[in-house]
């Protein structure tokens, strides 16, 4: 990768306003679940982690492919 195409990879990352991953206390709050409920959730394969450090944190597009398979199951 040269340093042109280094740049624009990081200037798209700082245009965007949304957070690329979230917390699990970020997950809990806006979710309004427990920090059990939210690692159960993981175990599960119902949301995907990863790790940096001892950090967890849960990608926007598996939060919000998990909130889309919510809404099909109830429709």
């Amino acid at each position: 990768m040269n340093s042109k195409e280094f740049k624009a990879a990081r200037g798209d990352l700082r245009a965007s306003t949304e957070k690329l991953a979230y917390s699990v206390n970020e997950v809990c709050h806006s979710l309004s679940l427990s920090r059990t409920t939210v690692y159960e959730l993981i175990a599960k394969k119902q949301l995907r982690s990863i790790k940096i450090g001892v950090k967890t944190l849960i990608p926007a597009d598996s939060l919000r492919g998990y909130l889309a398979s919510l809404e099909q199951e109830a429709a």
